[in-house]
This record gives structure tokens, C-alpha cells and sequence, in this order.
């Protein structure tokens, strides 16, 4: 059987690996606050900026401290595997979530220092491979998830998930409150990803203008769209005008590669944000921002209990 919040968090949150936003300080402010924070391994432009990174999180987390996962894209065209699965045998991430390409070249080296492994998945398709190859979570990305998004709602994809896999599942898509983590849990979830209600933190690396947007939007303000980078993702189209695009007329771009030298500068230009978008009020610390999160979950739970007591 498994080990019920193997990790011991606070609150059973994922600050979710965002690209060219998740960085050491948004970790590190995560762990602090006693969730588990996240960074893609292609944040980190050189395999040397890596590395700094890497031992800036592992120095600066307490033993008492949450601690930090490790986002790695598996893909063939990422160019960059090898070294980067050196570093993580050095410096021992407690998860390990793998993207965009099977988790088999990661779950040796994860494994031999007692991590664990979790493959992210759009469908049921992935998420049945993934469980074949004996990963120990699912990061199930769901219908509402910012960036590249998967089609399903999180209650049915964890639900259909249940009927074959008994690992832990982490599911990400439109949850971004306290009230939110408690359904999904409920639903069978043991974390959530949860991406959007992070991006304007203070300590994330998103520009300025980027963390005003995402407070001053709704989910109204989305396009889920392939145009962007091949695959369909969740984008702000106050982004996408700004870019000089037309998000009624978007020709696709139909180029996948998730190699370290390739050009990003889409995801630079052209944000991405999720479903659960409108429920950022202000630009403020991870520490507030979890505090909060942490009250809607207990009153959440005060209400579930109310409901169900004859």
C-alpha cells in the first residue's frame, strides 16, 4: 500500500513547473511555505546556469522544509538529457516529473537514490504507457491547464486514472484556490499541480507586465490554440495582440521542438496562462499566497463535513 503525502506537506500543492517562470526563488519560497516547488530543467539556459541552481535550492532548504521537485522533458530532439539526469543524481530532487517523451531513461537514476518518478499526461493514452513503464505518480493535466493542456476535466481524468493505476496522481487544471484542492483530493487526487495562481508571485520570474496581466484577466481572456508551438496549449490573448497576432486568425506553426538551443522566444512573447486565471487579486509573496490557499482548504473541509453530518 502506499504511503499517504510521502513528502509531508502542508497543503498537498505542487507549485507546478512553469517555463520561463518557475526559477530557484519561486522554489525555494514554495518549499519554505510547505508545498513542493518546481522548476523546468529548460529554464536554465546552460547546463552550468543548471547546476547553480540546482545547488542554490539544495543550500537553501531546511531539512523541515518541503521538498523541491525537478521537471525534465524526455523528448528525443531534447538535446540535453544526459547531463542533466547527472545532476540529478547529484543533487537528489525528491520528484522527478518527466514531459513530452517516455519516463524510462529518468527511473534509474531516479530510483537509485530513492526518488520518485512522475510522467505528465494529457490523456489516457499516456497515462496508460507511463503506468506500464512503473512510474510512481502521474501528473495528470487536465482540460483548464495553462501552457500546453490536456482535454479531459481533472474529476473524470481522475477517475478514468483510478480504474488502472493505484500510484500517486497529481492532476493541474483550473484549480487555484484552497476549496479546489480539497474537491480534487476528495476525487481521489493525492497532490494538485497547480501553475497559474503562482505566476504573479513575487518571487516568480515572469516579467512585470506579464504578472499585471494575469491579475487583471479572467478565463475569458483565453485562446487554447496549436498555433503557437505545434502542440495545443492555453494562451492570454491580450499576449498574443500584443505580439501583433490576431487570436481569430492564427496560422499554425506546426514546429515541435523541445531541444535546449532552440528558439523560445514565442513562449517569451506570447504568454501562457490557465483556467483558474481571475483568481489572483495582486501581485504578492508565495507565502501569502499559500497561507491562503491553506484557510479555503480547511473551510472547504469544515463545509464538506457540515454537508454530509445527518
Amino acid at each position: 500500500m502506499k504511503e499517504i503525502n510521502p513528502l509531508k506537506l502542508r497543503l498537498p500543492v505542487f507549485c507546478a513547473p512553469m517555463f520561463l517562470v518557475s526559477g530557484p526563488e519561486l522554489v525555494i519560497a514554495a518549499c519554505k511555505s510547505g508545498i513542493s516547488g518546481s522548476f523546468p530543467a529548460t529554464n536554465a539556459r546552460t547546463i552550468e546556469e543548471l547546476e547553480q541552481w540546482m545547488q542554490q535550492i539544495s543550500s537553501s532548504l531546511a531539512p523541515d522544509d518541503a521538498p523541491w521537485i525537478m521537471n525534465l522533458i524526455t523528448h528525443s530532439t531534447y538535446t540535453r538529457l544526459e547531463e542533466d539526469l547527472k545532476l540529478v543524481a547529484k543533487y537528489k530532487p525528491a520528484v522527478v516529473i518527466t514531459a513530452l517523451g517516455s519516463p524510462k531513461p529518468v527511473m534509474e537514476t531516479v530510483k537509485a537514490y530513492g526518488g520518485l518518478v512522475f510522467a505528465d499526461v494529457v490523456d489516457l493514452k499516456l497515462a496508460k504507457k507511463a503506468a506500464e513503464a512503473g512510474v510512481d505518480g502521474l501528473a495528470c493535466i487536465s482540460s483548464g491547464a495553462g501552457g500546453h493542456t490536456g482535454q479531459l476535466s481533472p474529476f473524470a481524468f481522475i477517475s478514468a486514472v483510478r480504474e488502472f493505476f493505484d500510484g500517486y496522481i497529481a492532476v493541474g487544471g483550473g484549480i487555484s484556490d484552497g476549496a479546489a484542492v480539497a474537491g480534487a483530493i476528495a476525487a481521489g487526487a493525492d497532490y494538485i499541480y497547480m501553475g497559474t495562481r503562482f505566476l504573479p508571485a513575487k518571487e516568480s520570474m515572469a516579467e512585470q507586465e506579464y504578472k499585471e496581466m494575469v491579475v487583471a484577466s479572467n478565463s475569458e481572456d483565453l485562446l487554447i490554440s496549436d498555433a503557437i508551438t505545434g502542440t495545443k496549449a492555453s494562451w492570454l490573448k491580450p499576449s498574443l495582440i500584443k505580439a501583433g497576432l490576431d487570436p481569430e486568425n492564427l496560422n499554425k506553426s506546426g514546429d515541435r521542438n523541445y531541444s535546449s538551443t532552440s528558439s523560445n522566444k514565442r513562449w517569451k512573447d506570447i504568454w501562457a496562462a490557465g483556467q483558474g486565471l481571475g483568481r489572483s487579486k495582486k501581485i504578492e509573496s508565495v507565502a501569502n499566497i499559500v497561507d491562503e490557499l491553506e484557510q479555503e482548504y480547511f473551510t472547504a473541509i469544515d463545509r464538506f463535513k457540515k454537508v454530509t453530518t445527518k
